[in-house]
């Protein structure tokens, strides 16, 4: 029952969405459009006219104050039985906030759990900021209750794939640089398309990126803000999930009868989450000196063009920035730790040696410049035995022992226990994932004196750039700097005394602990490339399409750990 008083760009009155669509629908744009593709098929103006307007009413939002207050009622609830505790940065509010009012914003957050764009839109109201129109799949719409529900509270809905469509693409496209230009509210999505499975993030999708900075490279608007905002989940609500589908299972449709369902979840603890709003980014900036606007002047403003690959290249180095910076403020946790030196040393491991290597992977994790949310007032013993009880899924303490749930088990393999031991290993790896960037300039520095042929640092410095090419589909890394990332990795390995430097040469130190965790920490990785390809060098005279090809390479592994009785074995790092 607050009182909801929100900064707005510029002051202006917010237009109703009714208002919003017949905006869109009267656009000089949309309707040269309508026009071209009615001329294009040979159907009559109005049949595509009338085509354009149920395309529009049924991805357009309904925003209403009302259902806003029922759902900040309703997550306040729900959140107070599931999490711990929520943090925000209150700077990165206030930044949001002054944003807002100065030019049209782009929320842009990191995606791991559906919770993410339940958590922006709570913030920004109890906040008094305005509520974000966040662009959602389709699917969500088609959930009873739920899909207007969520209409209701700013989602506008829009199909997974709709490329060649011009009809749709026009509609979609109008809509959201109208709501740009007017300010109306800001602008959420994903950029990485969809929720990471992994705990990796996922390479930016630039489609959307790319309708959203439309208006500024056309002048209709001075500037945009976009705002990376990092969420950190100490648990994911969805972890499981995540894994049957890694493990083959078809995703389920989102319906409302699973979300009841879900009720039991509310018993469940999920401990802390983190939200960092960052700096918000000034397109206007980014692009002084490299986009040359008046390319876009040329033309009229209703006709489409694609975009040049000067552009193209702009928005896809923005968008992967942009994701570094999520990343930069994505916070760790015990558990993460925890999970990473478990899958290091399985089956089991010493308890007090655990407690051992937590300490030292807490400091080199803060060298390295990662964040983590630790405890000030609890000893590490204390934080140890509290972040294995909210992860006791996967991990259990038994007779002074760490164990990962189903992997000490001594009897012969059978397919069922190789799913389980996968089940609670990839549940772990979701949260080891999470310091694969932090890790990965140093840790390909390594992986490149260990398969270079000799200690020159030319050849090193070859193998470094295979080996981070290789790794690029795995983590975010910028193109054009291979040179950078890997003096950065040299210079922290020579920090902790991993690696000794002369000229010419680069030698790794033996049994350095820093080194032998880093080698770990991409072995696996590997391991699975080496599996993959020695599967599609057997089946090389066969096609076969991409999801016949996971199915048959899972089925590879799985004949592969069968038949050597036991789990592959991933070698013991600290």
């Amino acid at each position: 029952m607050k009182s909801f008083a929100p900064v707005i760009y510029q002051n202006l009155t917010p237009c109703h969405p009714s208002a919003l669509k017949t905006i869109v629908m009267e656009s000089d744009n949309l309707q040269q459009a309508i026009r071209q593709i009615s001329v294009e098929s040979g159907e009559p103006f109005s049949v595509i006219q009338k085509q354009a307007s149920r395309i529009l009413d049924e991805m357009g939002h309904n925003l209403k104050l009302g259902a806003i207050r029922l759902f900040a009622l309703s997550l306040s609830k729900i959140f107070k039985r599931l999490y711990s505790k929520v943090f925000v940065n209150l700077e990165g509010i206030q930044r949001l906030g002054k944003a807002i009012q100065e030019h049209p914003v782009v929320l842009m957050p990191s995606h791991r759990s559906y919770v993410d764009f339940l958590l922006i839109s709570y913030i920004m109201f109890i906040y008094d900021l305005a509520i974000p129109v966040i662009a959602a799949g389709e699917d969500l719409s088609r959930m009873k209750f739920v899909g207007p529900f969520l209409r209701m509270s700013g989602a506008f809905y829009i199909r997974r794939t709709f490329h060649g469509d011009k009809l749709y693409w026009a509609v979609f496209s109008e809509y959201v640089t109208t709501m740009l230009r007017s300010g109306y509210a800001p602008i959420e999505f994903f950029i990485e398309g969809q929720r990471s499975r992994t705990g990796k993030t996922i390479h930016p999708k630039l489609g959307l990126l790319n309708v959203v900075a439309e208006p500024f490279f056309r002048g209709e608007v001075y500037d945009l803000y976009l705002v990376p905002i990092s969420i950190s989940y100490e648990k994911i609500l969805e972890e499981s999930f995540h894994v049957q589908e890694l493990l083959g299972a078809q995703k389920s449709k989102e319906s409302t009868s699973g979300l009841i369902k879900a009720r039991k979840l509310l018993k469940d603890n999920f401990g802390n989450i983190h939200i960092y709003i960052g700096h918000p980014v000034s397109l206007r900036s980014m692009a002084s000196g490299i986009i040359n606007r008046s390319q876009y002047n040329l033309t009229p403003r209703h006709s489409f063009q694609r975009p040049s690959e000067d552009v193209l290249k702009f928005i896809s180095e923005t968008a992967y920035k942009l994701e570094l910076q999520q990343i930069a403020n994505m916070v760790l946790s015990p558990g993460d730790l925890i999970a990473t030196i478990l899958l290091q040393n399985l089956p089991v491991l010493n308890y007090n040696l655990l407690v051992e290597k937590i300490y030292w992977l807490r400091n080199l994790t803060e060298e390295f410049g990662g964040c983590l949310d630790w405890p000030e007032n609890k000893s590490i013993d204390e934080v140890v035995q509290s972040s294995v009880s909210l992860h006791s899924n996967i991990m259990a303490i038994v007779d002074s022992q760490i164990i990962l749930l189903e992997h000490n088990i001594t009897e012969d393999m059978t397919e069922e226990m190789v799913t389980k031991q996968a089940f609670t290993f990839l549940i772990g790896a979701s949260y080891r994932n999470k310091m694969i960037n932090i890790i990965i300039r140093p840790a390909l520095v390594v992986l490149a004196c260990r398969t270079a042929q000799s200690f020159q640092k030319d050849d090193i410095h070859r193998s470094f750039c295979f080996m981070r090419n290789l790794f690029s589909k795995e983590c975010i890394l910028l193109d054009g700097y291979e040179e950078q990332d890997f003096e950065e990795g040299c210079l922290l390995l020579a920090k902790f005394n991993a690696i000794s430097r002369t000229p010419y040469e680069i030698f790794i130190t033996e049994n350095n602990s820093v080194a032998q965790f880093l080698y770990g920490m991409l072995y696996s990785i590997l391991e699975g490339y080496q599996l993959a390809c020695t599967y599609v060098k057997q089946n090389i005279a066969e096609s076969f399409t991409e999801k016949q090809y996971i199915a048959g390479a899972r089925s590879f592994v799985l004949e592969q750990i069968l038949k050597d009785g036991s789990k592959l074995q991933i070698p013991s790092a600290i």
